[in-house]
């Protein structure tokens, strides 16, 4: 892949691993479509660099999306890169919460429903350019999930099958999928050890872009897969074992 000279459209762009790519790219000399519900973190954004672009979108309400995808086709017909980054993780036991159907749609429409309406409306405008890319944020628990996060488990597990599945189809259009372990964000506070910044998973993400790595397992990640594939009762034990 190319690095620099690009349109780029992150979802999830003000916080955490969205912000840390905006800006890895951003030190490439790329222009950046910043998505996020967040208005007054967009316009925080928007001053500190003209390439970046605001777009206040609830990517879980189709209208947000139809409005987005308008925005796209009438004033960047030259978005090549989109990166499905938004995601939300809630953690309950099925057996002792009550009333789940509200957090169970969210889950769902935001970590999986999301990115493949987004891809399937943006897919025209990505197959009219060069150097064209979707990138999907997966999860070290779509290959083997944790106790605490069923729901959350499963649609990133439907995500890293989903994006093994397009690459297959897409032919001019390249798929990406980044695989991080705990990343040490808002969603996770109060969750987990041994976390990694935002800031290395970009730069790790970064040079596996570049040379077309597809499946691109961040940090501790790599060993998982190694373990899974091995011994996959001991890494199902390690899992099974994480506190929220």
């Amino acid at each position: 892949m190319q690095l620099h000279k690009n349109k780029i459209l992150i979802t999830g762009a003000t916080a955490g691993i969205g912000a840390a790519l905006l800006q890895v790219f951003l030190d490439l000399d790329n222009e950046i479509i910043a998505v996020g519900r967040n208005e007054s973190k967009l316009a925080e954004l928007s001053k500190v660099d003209k390439r970046i672009i605001p777009f206040k979108c609830d990517i879980s309400r189709q209208e947000e999306l139809d409005r987005l995808t308008q925005f796209v086709e009438q004033q960047h017909k030259d978005l090549n890169i989109l990166i499905n980054n938004a995601g939300i993780q809630y953690n309950y036991n099925f057996g002792n919460e009550h009333q789940l159907l509200s957090k169970i749609e969210n889950e769902i429409n935001v970590n999986f429903l999301a990115p493949l309406k987004l891809i399937a409306l943006l897919l025209p405008t990505l197959q009219l350019n060069s150097n064209s890319a979707i990138v999907n944020i997966s999860s070290g628990l779509a290959i083997v999930p944790k106790a605490q996060a069923p729901v959350y488990c499963g649609t990133k597990a439907a995500i890293h099958n989903f994006s093994k599945s397009l690459r297959y189809q897409l032919k001019k259009v390249k798929v990406f999928e980044i695989i991080p372990p705990i990343v040490d964000t808002a969603m996770t506070a109060g969750r987990g050890k041994g976390k990694i910044s935002p800031k290395k998973l970009a730069d790790e993400f970064i040079n596996a872009f570049k040379k077309d790595q597809y499946e691109v397992n961040i940090g501790k990640v790599k060993l998982l897969r190694i373990i899974n594939r091995m011994v996959p009762g001991i890494a199902e034990r390690i899992m099974k074992g994480l506190t929220p």
